[in-house]
């Protein structure tokens, strides 16, 4: 069994052979290698080497080659490969981390190129019709969701239980006070115009006279604003956008300018013994006040939905 295993062993004289083997082909690959990379650079750096390649490139073959790469979807495959085995990620996470993509995007931000756009994109019209659209659907929101609520309190208010399309005293006072915001601004702008226009003549005496036009042109104003609007729309901005409306308690009557203007001053009537005037419309089955029963008119939801 020994002799056999010994002339199973290689000898010293085959390992001596195989060395000088590998010896000499790891030799002529030194030495061939610069040669071939020389010859390589040589062969590729000639010209009819690059007219081969213009022709190639200004031919169709580009082209060829995309329609072959998208129909194959080969990107396709190299980025769900890519993603599958974690490398995407690492490769964008490593992108992201080093500092010349910080200094590029720094360099971006910074550029007047992207203020430039910036601005276009903000002041552009697609920008203002997007936040008006928004301002006002908050607007249309925050103004439903108040008439909601005032209209369920008329129910509570009233007496009256049953269901009925006319406006009760919350909505109604919303609107009067929206109303009377209104009057004061306007109230503010005349009197401004007033004491620019005093001032120029060196002012107006005696004071009290001063005091009491100005009082005038007040009640001037408030009886104007709701007369104008009461004949012409009836309704007043406040009341619109409670969504109620002034009607004549007859269908065949309409509102008048005497109509408005009795039903204005019964509106006084109602607020200065401290708003008692609007008592009766928590009792009456149309959630009339006394200005209503004075100008003969009602007050109902502008959807005429009953509450």
């Amino acid at each position: 069994m020994d002799s056999q295993s010994d002339e199973e062993r290689p000898s010293a004289v085959a390992d001596a052979i195989g060395g000088a083997a590998v010896y000499s082909a790891r030799f002529a690959a030194r030495a061939w290698r610069g040669r071939l990379e020389t010859a390589i650079e040589e062969l590729l750096s000639a010209p009819e080497v690059g007219r081969v390649l213009d022709r190639a490139l200004s031919g169709s073959l580009p082209e060829e080659v995309t329609r072959s790469l998208v129909k194959h979807r080969v990107a396709e495959r190299v980025v769900r490969e890519l993603a599958a085995s974690g490398e995407l990620e690492r490769m964008i996470d490593k992108a992201l981390a080093s500092p010349e993509t910080l200094v590029l995007v720094d360099r971006v931000l910074a550029s007047e190129a992207m203020a430039h756009v910036l601005e276009r994109a903000l002041a552009g019209p697609e920008v203002r019709a997007a936040l008006a659209s928004q301002s006002a659907g908050l607007a249309d929101h925050v103004a439903g969701g108040v008439r909601e609520a005032a209209s369920a309190l008329d129910g509570r208010l009233s007496t009256v239980r049953t269901p009925t399309g006319f406006a009760g005293v919350a909505s109604r006072g919303i609107a009067l006070v929206v109303d009377a915001l209104a009057i004061l601004g306007i109230s503010l702008a005349i009197g401004a115009a007033a004491g620019l226009v005093a001032a120029l003549v060196d002012g107006i005496r005696p004071h009290w006279l001063a005091g009491t036009l100005l009082a005038l042109a007040g009640v001037a104003v408030a009886v104007g604003y709701f007369v104008v609007f009461w004949q012409t729309a009836g309704q007043t901005p406040g009341m619109r956008l409670m969504h109620v409306r002034v009607l004549p308690a007859r269908n065949d009557q309409r509102m008048t300018f005497w109509r408005a203007l009795v039903r204005t001053l019964g509106l006084a009537l109602a607020i200065i013994p401290c708003f008692l005037g609007f008592v009766p419309a928590l009792f009456d089955r149309r959630r009339r006040a006394l200005p209503d029963y004075l100008a003969g008119t009602v007050v109902v939801y502008d959807d005429g939905a009953g509450r």
